[in-house]
């Protein structure tokens, strides 16, 4: 297996770098991957192969091995940003406003290597079932939508990767439990009673109101979380007033919230909740705290990361695949592990030496190419030996 599969992710290595190439120029956002379903299913369908639409805007396709067996699925994401691309690459996006800046344009190219591969190669038992997810970016899940079509039927086990730019190309990381945080969001609403800035005494100060909020918001962590548990929450947006001289009626303040236990999280969120209140009866304004619950964490099956660690030191060495610390970004891959054991992996995509520094969601984002190839090997040794 080892020469085969090496010579033939070699043999493809130029084209998944073009078809990522063509996905990064014309990027699509969550629910609107029109023509990259479109461009999925041409690839797959030319190949041999009867892909199927699911999900909406996902495609989900199976290769049979010479043998019987159980069936393994991969999933890759597909959807871009709502960020301006300012990148000089000749495969910037064309679509104003908005760009791969996460990686996803490459993980839809390394799937469609795996299945050009696998549709050659062959000798494995089982069944491998490819998923092009949709929406991974915003709500609605796109993995909740693929397992509600019935994509995790009969299905052992899943894995997934992300290209990551904290990581250096040519190593692969990983954990053997939780490694990517829960995401949720919340909006707050303050409601007062506006007027003339220079008659505040006839007022109910939504703006004043609500900095009070945000400044307690940031004392939940450091005085209602425990010092060895993990979480964040972060105001990222306050909006309120637009003139100088008026006392507005409303605030909204937006954040997120990043755990790796549900109890955890439970709490925070109602420690929110008592502090929202708290101050509108105290300021006289009415504010209202809504809550949106995001997927739950990334956390690995310890039997599943195993067979990577071990097939990423068949393509990098032992000593560039790495246990790496928990991240508290969010990803919705976790919805497929609350089925079925899952394993999640971080193929390295950075090289400051080639001025790939920037992070995820940066309108400068991008990868070192090379790093693909490691990500299609990774998939193909990993999904064999797991099948």
């Amino acid at each position: 297996m080892d020469d085969k599969i090496g010579l033939l992710v070699k043999q493809y290595a130029e084209k998944v770098i073009l078809l990522r190439r063509h996905f990064h120029k014309y990027p699509e956002v969550s629910g609107k991957e029109f023509n990259t379903q479109k461009k999925i299913m041409e690839e797959l369908t030319v190949i041999g192969l009867q892909p199927r639409k699911a999900a909406g805007t996902g495609v989900v396709v199976e290769i049979e091995g010479t043998r019987p067996g159980k069936t393994v699925a991969i999933r890759a994401d597909m959807d871009a940003l709502k960020i301006q691309d300012e990148g000089t690459a000749e495969y910037h996006s064309v679509h104003d406003g908005v760009c791969h800046a996460c990686g996803h344009d490459g993980h839809t190219a390394m799937l469609l290597g795996v299945a050009q591969i696998l549709s050659e190669y062959k000798e494995f038992s089982g069944t491998a079932r490819l998923l092009f997810q949709p929406t991974e970016e915003e709500p609605p899940s796109g993995a909740m939508s693929l397992i509600k079509e019935g994509a995790l039927d009969g299905v052992a086990s899943i894995i997934g990767v992300h290209l990551w730019q904290a990581l250096a190309v040519g190593t692969i990381g990983s954990t053997y439990g939780p490694m990517m945080a829960s995401p949720d969001e919340f909006i707050i609403t303050v409601q007062g009673r506006g007027g003339h800035g220079s008659m505040p005494h006839q007022t109910v100060d939504a703006l004043l109101a609500g900095t009070q909020i945000v400044l307690a918001l940031n004392t939940v962590v450091s005085r209602n979380v425990d010092p060895m548990d993990s979480a964040v929450l972060s105001v990222c947006s306050f909006q309120s007033g637009n003139v100088y001289n008026v006392i507005p009626d409303t605030a909204t303040i937006r954040g997120t919230i990043r755990t790796f236990k549900l109890e955890l999280r439970q709490a925070i969120l109602s420690r929110i909740e008592q502090i929202v209140l708290g101050i509108g009866a105290a300021t006289g304004t009415t504010c209202v705290f809504k809550k949106g619950t995001g997927c739950p964490p990334v956390i690995n099956a310890p039997e599943i990361v195993k067979q990577g660690m071990l097939a990423g030191a068949e393509i990098v060495g032992a000593d560039k695949v790495l246990e790496i610390s928990p991240v508290m970004s969010g990803e919705d891959f976790s919805c497929y592990q609350e089925k079925i054991p899952g394993g999640f992996f971080f193929i390295g995509s950075g090289n400051p030496a080639k001025g790939i520094i920037y992070p995820q969601h940066h309108p400068k984002f991008d990868i070192d190419e090379a790093a693909l190839s490691y990500g299609t090997e990774f998939l193909l040794r990993t999904a064999l030996k797991l099948l």
